[in-house]
């Protein structure tokens, strides 16, 4: 159990400290999503 809530208070920390990035990678992703979305509909 303390391994686990470590775990999760490293990857809580992880996640602190690089939200940005993660918050890119997704805005980056439904950006390719949406074209892709859009693009179906212009063939």
């Amino acid at each position: 159990m303390q391994t686990l809530t470590k775990g999760y208070r490293g990857l809580s920390l992880l996640m602190d400290l690089n939200w940005d990035l993660v918050l890119y990678v997704c805005t980056i992703a439904v950006a390719l999503a949406a074209g892709a979305f859009l693009g179906t509909f212009y063939i």
